[in-house]
């Protein structure tokens, strides 16, 4: 589940909406439940983000460690991912998100509803391309996840890692995951490792 509402984007009593902003479905507003503490990532941080990996997109093997709304999944999807691998905890948000891709007609969306870390300690049945690190950020699973995923056959060898966090979160991530890119609005920090 994503992390609580920092003042955007935060979901109301009826729960929210979230805009799809590039590929095949953009413009799509898709809904997503009034759950504690879910929150799409932003727009122009998606856009950012989404033009940092404009190059690794096609056909990515994509993984969605806490999935949500789906902001940063589906959009993967929409810009030409080939799998997406959609991991949500909540029963409602997880149900939601079966739903809109199923709306979208997502063949490729596999949305799982589990615990994202006990999900990582299975063996993994092919490595991503791409990994999208955001979970609640008053969980603090960013090290357990990290570690994780730096186990033998989860991250190709070029693979693309994004992590979203307080400015002041500690973690640390592997010698081999370089970083490649970092920006920061208010207390929050969005950076683009890749594996070298």
């Amino acid at each position: 589940m994503k992390k609580a509402s920092r003042g955007r984007n935060a979901a109301n009593s009826s729960g929210g909406r979230l805009r799809l902003i590039g590929g095949q479905w953009r413009g799509r507003v898709l809904s997503f439940p009034d759950a504690d503490g879910l929150r799409p990532t932003g727009d122009r941080q998606r856009e950012t983000l989404f033009n940092w990996l404009q190059l690794d997109m096609p056909g990515a093997r994509c993984l969605d460690l806490f999935a949500g709304s789906g902001a940063l999944g589906l959009e993967a999807l929409s810009r030409g991912a080939g799998l997406c691998t959609l991991l949500e905890l909540n029963p409602a948000a997880c149900s939601q998100l079966a739903a809109n891709a199923r709306l979208l007609n997502a063949d490729q969306a596999e949305v799982i509803h589990t615990n994202s870390l006990d999900w990582l300690r299975q063996p993994p049945a092919a490595p991503y391309d791409i990994v999208f690190l955001d979970p609640p950020f008053a969980a603090d699973l960013w090290q357990a996840c990290i570690d994780a995923l730096a186990q033998p056959g989860w991250l190709n060898a070029d693979a693309a890692v994004y992590i979203e966090a307080p400015c002041d979160a500690s973690f640390t991530v592997p010698g081999h995951w370089m970083l490649n890119r970092e920006k920061r609005s208010g207390a929050n920090s969005y950076r683009l490792y890749r594996l070298a």
